[in-house]
């Protein structure tokens, strides 16, 4: 096991599906209606797969680009992911079906090691990050009704100096702060680089 591998088994251990923490948004004095601790607990359940690729030259994250047909969000970066489904029987599992569904992931392939705080988003849903170490050699088969495209972020790309800018949108008047991370042609923003950050933020000793 790489050193880097050993350090993410390392800053996740201990941390478990319950009790969940939610991860610390920087958001205006007057957005409480919106992502408050109120709102928070309104919002609908879903979790996404966090797959780091062990290749000997090094690990990766795998992400998606989202189809250009899809309603929220389409054309944008992304984890495997989705809503929990009534057939799940907890967050993980429903990060590891979607994983499957979207980028043709077997289960069994994948070592959950841990979870990251809930992100919640301002488009109704509470994500439950699952971080999982895919150790077998993995070519994604995309659903072509969910996924336009996949790619791998290095891990080291994601923990070097300045890989993230501090960025804002403006909703509903508010103007709210957000992450941002370019890899070649791909922008990663909003929740996928929000936990990205929190990602970088465990392992760099700061999250």
């Amino acid at each position: 096991m790489s050193g880097l591998l050993e350090r993410l088994h390392r800053v996740l251990a201990g941390t478990a599906e319950t009790p969940r923490r939610v991860a610390r948004l920087e958001l205006p004095f007057d957005a409480g209606h919106l992502l408050g601790p109120e709102a928070v607990q309104r919002l609908q359940p879903a979790a996404v797969l966090v797959p780091v690729i062990a290749h000997a030259a090094g690990a990766t994250i795998l992400l998606t680009r989202r189809a250009d047909t899809l309603r929220q969000h389409k054309g944008q970066v992304s984890f495997p992911g989705g809503r929990l489904d009534e057939t799940d029987s907890n967050m993980t599992a429903a990060a590891l079906r979607e994983a499957h569904e979207e980028v043709g992931l077997d289960p069994a392939g994948v070592q959950v090691i841990g979870y990251l705080d809930d992100y919640p988003t301002f488009t109704g849903y509470r994500i439950t990050p699952v971080v999982g170490v895919v150790r077998e050699a993995f070519t994604p088969v995309t659903h072509p009704g969910e996924v336009a495209a996949t790619f791998e972020l290095p891990m080291t790309t994601l923990l070097s100096e300045g890989a993230f800018e501090r960025k804002a949108f403006t909703r509903d008047g508010l103007t709210v702060p957000f992450f941002e991370l370019n890899y070649g042609e791909h922008r990663i923003w909003g929740a996928t680089a929000g936990i990205l950050w929190e990602l970088r933020g465990r392992l760099c000793g700061d999250g």
